[in-house]
Parts: structure tokens; C-alpha cells; sequence
């Protein structure tokens, strides 16, 4: 019998509510306002442009071939260890490390923004894309330095990290697709160039953003430190200058990559960078295309800037919110692959509409079920990158797993225009097509999630 004095058993929560609650957390608030500047030069360089390109008359398979300057996503780990390393003197002393960084290539961006907004394509474009370059090549940096943030900040509690990959989305998703909706429900009224001076201001808010989040605190400087004793014995270096060059030139740009596959094994390692190289390839044509199809089919600017842009936003968060508890629940891997299903069905939503024309029921079925599946594999995706990261080079070692998807998503899907106008502009066959796409990863998938079981 129970004494009166023992500790009443208290009810375990509803695993749902369980799961809920890992969004009781104050962190989140600053990765979802570091996500906003995440997503938001992809408005600048991705939708607008694409947009403005197309209204301009610019061929179809130059404005694919524009979002080839996205490649640089694809090789930002070639620097990425620098960001996990040097303070930019005076900013990183101020805002810290990671928030320096981040504050000082916005204010870059800020730059290019406001000279994109006096240019004429039909005039300029060479000129535009070393603009469009420049502004994707800080976008990228900056988010090796946004990703480390939410993996210094909120460590790697197998629940809270759905939950920030979650927020992350969101505030990326909330960073592109409110600015786009703006962009396109206005640009027949101001034009495109008065449009750039919009997302300038914008611009300058997310700027603000920084500035008001709190710079992580974590024992990365410990960890790199560490490994600088430990090759500093392998290689048998002294205490001269020289030594202590090699030293830190070693653990900059080698340990980061080193310690990814010590840690996974050569073979998971592989099989983990391939599988994450192929996964999205069948959702980036989709999307590089997106745009150029609407207009194509029939959609006016007014009517993408309502369903895509904002109705998709809002789909988006309410999705990837749904998505990352049923990732709390039921675990990463099961909720990539059940993602990654429904993202290769749900493109055969647009060949749906290619073959029916641009009714506006259609779109708006095709935008929620699209957005669905996005929002649900993204965030399992996010989620197992997060995972697999290290602490002490978190912002190199999720920048090589990330870069390898964007490697996949851009240089291949730069193409797209092409392989629309190779198959004579029949659309319906380009979605299925994309849809197929998915299936080497999903294969991928089953292999690796067995030996992260295991």
C-alpha cells in the first residue's frame, strides 16, 4: 500500500502534446527571424527576376539559365569552414561571431538590390546576372552562417530539432513568399524597378532582425581548440608561427570534412552525401519553371502573387508546422520517405493543369497539395541534416550537406527551360517527368535509414 507521504503519480502528456510543446521555447523566435533573411534573396534573384525576365521578353531558356548563379549554394562548403573560424574585425567583436557575419554581406546585398532596381534587362542583363552572382554568392554565405546559428543555439535534442527546423522553414518561407507576394500584386502598377526599391527596404528591416537576436553561445571554440592539440601532435609541429599556421590551416579546412566521415564511416558518409545530392532534383525543375509555366498557361502576375505566393505561404507554414510534429512522432526517416512520396505525386498536379488550362480551382488545389508535400519533406530533410552535424564546424559540415542539395537543385535544374523546349513545350510530360525524378533518392533513403538504425 502507498504511504500517504509518496509522490502521486503523475500522468505521462499525450505523446501529441508532448510533441507540441518542444514550441515552448524562446529560441525559435530568433531562427525564425533569421529564416526571413534566409528566404528572402531567393525573391530578389529566383521568383522576381524570373518575372521581370519573362515580362521583359527574354527567351524562356535564358531565364533558366540565369538561376544557374544559384550554383554557388552548390560550393558555398568551399568556404564555409572561414565562417566557423575568422571574426570579421570590428563586427564579429560587436554582434559576435555568427551575427556578424550575417549583418555585414545583408548590408552587401542592401547594395546590389538598390543598383538592380535602375537596370533594363533587355539592356543590361549582363550586368544584372554579375548582380544576381553577387547577391547569390553572399545569400549562400550568409546561410552557412543562419544554419550554424540554429544548430549552435538550439544543440541537438532529437525533439527540439524538427521543431527549429520547423520554425526555420517558416521564416524562410515567410522571408520569400510574403515579399513575393508584394512584388507580383504590385509590378503592372510600379514596374519591376520599382519593385527592387521595395525589396531594398526590406532589405534593410531584415538588417534590424540581426541586429535584435542574441548571438549563441556554445563550446565550439573548446572543440576547435581540442583539435588543434590533436594535430598539432600528428603533425609534429612546433610552437614557431609557421607551425601554428599549418595547425589552423589544417583544422579549418580539413578536420570540418574529416571528422564527417570519421564519425559516419566512409560508406554511410558517401551513401549520405549521394542520397542528399539526388532527393529534390525532381521538386527544384518544378520549381525553376514555375513561374515561366503560369505565365504560359495563362495565370495572370495578380493571380500568382494570390495563390502561389500568398495562399502558398500560408499553406506552407500551417504544413510544415503539421509535418514536424509527425516527425517528433514517428521519427526523421519515416517522415522523409512518406515526404518524398507525396512531393513526386503531387507534381502530377501541374501536368493536370497543363492538360485542363488555367482554371483558378485547379491552381488553388495544386498549390495546396504541392505545398503539402513540400513543406513536410523539407522539413525532415532540414531536420536529418541538422542531425548528422557536428558542433565544433556545424557551419561547414551543414554547409557541405546543404550545398550538395542545392548542387543537384541548380545545376541540373538550370537545364529545365531546355528540356521544356526539347520536349516542344509539352508541359504535362515535363511535370511527370520531374516526378520520376524522385525515385533514385527515395531508394537512396531506404539504404541509409536501415544503417542509421543500425
Amino acid at each position: 500500500m502507498q504511504s500517504s507521504s509518496s509522490p502521486a503519480h503523475t500522468a505521462k502528456p499525450h505523446p501529441w502534446l508532448a510533441a507540441l510543446n518542444n514550441y515552448r521555447d524562446w529560441r525559435l523566435l530568433y531562427i525564425f527571424l533569421l529564416g526571413c533573411s534566409s528566404g528572402f534573396p531567393f525573391v530578389l534573384i529566383g521568383s522576381n527576376l524570373s518575372g521581370w525576365l519573362t515580362d521583359s521578353g527574354i527567351a524562356r531558356a535564358q531565364v533558366g539559365l540565369l538561376y544557374s548563379v544559384f550554383a554557388v549554394y552548390a560550393i558555398n562548403f568551399l568556404w564555409a569552414p572561414l565562417l566557423d573560424r575568422v571574426r570579421l574585425l570590428g563586427v564579429c567583436r560587436w554582434l559576435g561571431l555568427r551575427r556578424g557575419w550575417i549583418f555585414t554581406l545583408q548590408a552587401i546585398m542592401l547594395g546590389a538590390t538598390l543598383l538592380l532596381a535602375g537596370l533594363n534587362p533587355d539592356k543590361d542583363l549582363l550586368l544584372l546576372s554579375l548582380l544576381a552572382l553577387l547577391i547569390a554568392t553572399c545569400s549562400a554565405t550568409h546561410d552557412i552562417a543562419i544554419d550554424a546559428y540554429r544548430i549552435d543555439i538550439i544543440g541537438k535534442d532529437a525533439n527540439k530539432v524538427p521543431a527549429a527546423s520547423a520554425v526555420s522553414i517558416v521564416g524562410w518561407w515567410t522571408g520569400y513568399s510574403l515579399p513575393g507576394y508584394l512584388a507580383f500584386a504590385n509590378a503592372d502598377a510600379i514596374g519591376w524597378d520599382g519593385v527592387y526599391l521595395w525589396m531594398a527596404a526590406i532589405l534593410a528591416l531584415l538588417m534590424v532582425f540581426t541586429l535584435v537576436v542574441r548571438e549563441p553561445i556554445s563550446d565550439r571554440r573548446a572543440l576547435q581548440q581540442a583539435a588543434e592539440l590533436r594535430y598539432q601532435g600528428m603533425l609534429d609541429a612546433g610552437n614557431s608561427p609557421w607551425a601554428k599556421a599549418v595547425v589552423w590551416l589544417t583544422v579549418t579546412v580539413v578536420e570540418p570534412f574529416a571528422e564527417f566521415f570519421r564519425r559516419n564511416g566512409v560508406r554511410l558518409a558517401l551513401s549520405i552525401l549521394l542520397f542528399v545530392f539526388l532527393f529534390k532534383i525532381g521538386e527544384a525543375f518544378l520549381g525553376r519553371m514555375s513561374i515561366v509555366f503560369y505565365r504560359e498557361v495563362g495565370y495572370s502576375n495578380e493571380q500568382i502573387a494570390h495563390y502561389s505566393k500568398l495562399v502558398g505561404w500560408g499553406l506552407t507554414i500551417l504544413f510544415t508546422l503539421v509535418g514536424s510534429t509527425i516527425n517528433i512522432r514517428y521519427g526523421i526517416v519515416r517522415g522523409l520517405f512518406i515526404g518524398g512520396v507525396a512531393m513526386a505525386a503531387s507534381n502530377l498536379m501541374f501536368a493536370w493543369i497543363a492538360l485542363a488550362g488555367p482554371k483558378e480551382s485547379l491552381f488553388l488545389a495544386a498549390i495546396v497539395v504541392d505545398n503539402f508535400c513540400a513543406a513536410f519533406s523539407t522539413v525532415a530533410f532540414v531536420s536529418l541534416l541538422t542531425w548528422l552535424t557536428g558542433r565544433a564546424f556545424s557551419g561547414a559540415q551543414y554547409a557541405l550537406l546543404a550545398s550538395l542539395g542545392s548542387l543537384g537543385r541548380t545545376t541540373l535544374a538550370s537545364g529545365s527551360g531546355f528540356l521544356v523546349d526539347a520536349l516542344n513545350g509539352n508541359w504535362a510530360l515535363f511535370f511527370v517527368l520531374t516526378a520520376v525524378m524522385v525515385i533514385p533518392g527515395l531508394i537512396l533513403l531506404v539504404v541509409i535509414g536501415k544503417k542509421l538504425r543500425d
